[in-house]
Parts: structure tokens; C-alpha cells; sequence
């Protein structure tokens, strides 16, 4: 926590000529405390996450300063639009295009439109994206975030306005609001556990991100089921890996552990597809030798040869939910929100890259 220094009244009056002919903002008031403007904001609607500090020292200083909320942009934060914002990290990708599908069907059932940005997994797209929509007056926003964001304040400030908010697939534990995830955990042990089923002892995991709750999971879910198995985890054994490209790029260090291994689990498709194309252009036969399982459930999973076993992630379904959620979030304003977390149960896809029983 910054350690905030208590103003003076010099201070309040160099604020106060500086600011003499616009009014008085929460950013203006952030900048001169040096907190963020979501800080502020919440620290004036007494958030219960502010400390007692933070608060007096926001509040006292609001009041000096003759700090009032902008009624006309109240009024216009209040008055409907009908649009729904969608922030998606990437629109070519099966399962965010089956969410987006989800999402427009009950949406456009309900007389909403949708406005979708996309982050291209790009942390500073993302803000320049929510900020677009709050531009744009959306009634509430759906977002799934990008690999790279870490910082959440534009988040946090979307909420403090007012906006409702939910999270689908990728979301963060620290901020609460309506949350529709896949049980990556559980996935991920039913995936390990088919592998050992069929006899694999030495099992490769490609994981995601570590800084995203779905690559969390899906690592916990992987090293559970070794331990119900008795197999102890070895941190060789994982390999941070999760788009073709990252594949191609590891191919050396994949190989280099191929002839140890009998199993891969990977964190989404793209990498169990581009795992089998390595390992076959290079000797290994697949399953016989070595058995690949997937995360996804895509159409390219029943493409490839050997056509992929895999985990479904039931995107439409989700996509449906999180709107759901959201409609009610903004036909509920100003009554007290309690928000949900909809867990949906993955199912087992068994196919030809696992099938085949080994000696």
C-alpha cells in the first residue's frame, strides 16, 4: 500500500486553481493523491475493499475540493443503449467464436445487439478496448481476459461506474462479480487419468499461462491425478507451451524427451495437434508409442489424423450463461448484487490419438 501523505490546506488551494474551469474529477483527484482512479472511486462509494484510511483521506479531500458526480454523466450512464460489449482475446479461435455464437443468440432473442472488440491477447488493447465501450454507452460488458493482462484496474473501474460486469473462461479470483468457467481442474484429471488408464506412466504436460486461472487449473488437475496415482510429479515434465507456434519453437526440447515419455497432456488443441505433427515427422508413432489428449473439443479435433481425444469445453453453452448472467445483472440495477460463479462439468472425448492399447 502506498503510504499517502496527509494534504494541507496549500495543497488543496493549488488544486483548486489548477482545476478552476473544468470540473473536478475522480481522475483529477487520483492524480493529485497518487492512487488509481478506481481506488477513488470506490473510496466515495465507501467500498468495503478500501481501507478506513484510504476512504477518509479520499472522502475529507473530495470535500475540500468541492468534488461532485457529474450528473449528466449519470444520466447518460443511466439511460439504455440495448447494446451488450463483448471483449474476446482472439475471434478466430473455435471455442471464443462458439461463445461469441452462444452469447448473440440469447442476446439477439432479448433485443440486444453486441458490439465485439478483440485483444489479440494484448493486455493494453484489452483497456483501449473497454474504454471503447464505455464510450459507446454499453448496458454491460462480457469479457474473457488476454494472456498478458496482469493489471485489472480497468476492470475494477468499469464495475465502479456502475456497469454490470461478467467474466467467462478466463477470469480473475480477486474481482467479484458473475463468473462462467469451464471446471479446468477437473478436466484436466479426467484427461491425466484416461492416459494412465490406457498405461501411461511418464506423461508430458504443454501447459498455458501461469499468471491465467485456466492454466492454474489445468496444472493442478494434471499433477492431482499423477499423485491419486501414485506417480510423482517431475517439473521436466512441463512445458509452457500453449499456441502452435510455441510448440514449433519447444520442438527441440519436446524431442529431446520423446523417447522417455508414453503420454502428453496439453492445454488446449492446437498444441496436442501440433505435438502429434512434430512427434510423427520425426519417428514416433501416435498412439502406439506415444498417446496425446487435447483441451477443446474443436473441429479440428476430428480433422487431424489420428483424430484427437480431447476434453469438451462446451463453448456455446458458456457463452449463453455468461449473457444470461449479465441480462440480469442489468434488469436488476440498483437492487444489491450477489455474484454467481456457473461452473460447467467438462466431458471426456475419447478418440484415435489415445485409443490404442500398448504392450
Amino acid at each position: 500500500m502506498n503510504n499517502y501523505c496527509i494534504f494541507n490546506q496549500t495543497t488543496v488551494n493549488n488544486f483548486n486553481t489548477q482545476m478552476a474551469t473544468p470540473p473536478i474529477t475522480i481522475k483529477d483527484i487520483a492524480k493529485t493523491l497518487g492512487i488509481s482512479a478506481s481506488t477513488v472511486s470506490r473510496a466515495l462509494k465507501d467500498h468495503p475493499d478500501i481501507s478506513p484510511r484510504t476512504k477518509q483521506l479520499v472522502q475529507n479531500f473530495a470535500k475540500k475540493v468541492h468534488y461532485r458526480p457529474n450528473a449528466l454523466a449519470l444520466n447518460l450512464r443511466r439511460s439504455k443503449t440495448n447494446t451488450i460489449g463483448i471483449i474476446l482475446p482472439e475471434l478466430v479461435h473455435h471455442f471464443f467464436s462458439s461463445v461469441l455464437a452462444g452469447i448473440d443468440k440469447v442476446a439477439y432473442a432479448a433485443g440486444y445487439n453486441v458490439m465485439i472488440c478483440q485483444s489479440n491477447e494484448e493486455y493494453e488493447r484489452e483497456v483501449i478496448n473497454a474504454q471503447a465501450l464505455i464510450d459507446n454507452r454499453v448496458d454491460g460488458i462480457l469479457i474473457s481476459l488476454s494472456k498478458t493482462t496482469y493489471d485489472l484496474d480497468h476492470i475494477q473501474s468499469i464495475i465502479d461506474q456502475g456497469i454490470p460486469v461478467v467474466f467467462f473462461d478466463r477470469a480473475p479470483e480477486s474481482i467479484e462479480t458473475d463468473k462462467v468457467l469451464i471446471d479446468d481442474f477437473t478436466g484436466a484429471k479426467i484427461a491425466t487419468h484416461h492416459l494412465m488408464a490406457i498405461g501411461c506412466k511418464k506423461i508430458l504436460h504443454l501447459a498455458g499461462p501461469q499468471n491465467l486461472l485456466i492454466g492454474q487449473k489445468r496444472l493442478e488437475g494434471y499433477r492431482d491425478a499423477l499423485k491419486e496415482n501414485g506417480i510423482a510429479f517431475d517439473p521436466n515434465l512441463v512445458i509452457k507451451c500453449d499456441t502452435q507456434d510455441e510448440v514449433y519453437a519447444n520442438a527441440g526440447k519436446i524431442l529431446q524427451i520423446a523417447n522417455q515419455i508414453d503420454g502428453i497432456f496439453t492445454v488446449n488443441d492446437s498444441t496436442a495437434i501440433a505435438a502429434m505433427q512434430i512427434l510423427m515427422k520425426n519417428g514416433y508413432e501416435v498412439p502406439d508409442q506415444i498417446s496425446v489428449i487435447g483441451f477443446g473439443d474443436g473441429p479440428n479435433a476430428t480433422i487431424v489424423y489420428p483424430a484427437l481425444s480431447t476434453v469438451e469445453q462446451k463453448g456455446s453453452e458458456m457463452g449463453k450463461e455468461a449473457v444470461q448472467l449479465l441480462m440480469k445483472q442489468m434488469e436488476d440495477e440498483g437492487e444489491v448484487h450477489i455474484p454467481q460463479t456457473k461452473v460447467l462439468t467438462p466431458v471426456l472425448r475419447i478418440r484415435e490419438s489415445t485409443t490404442k492399447m500398448r504392450d
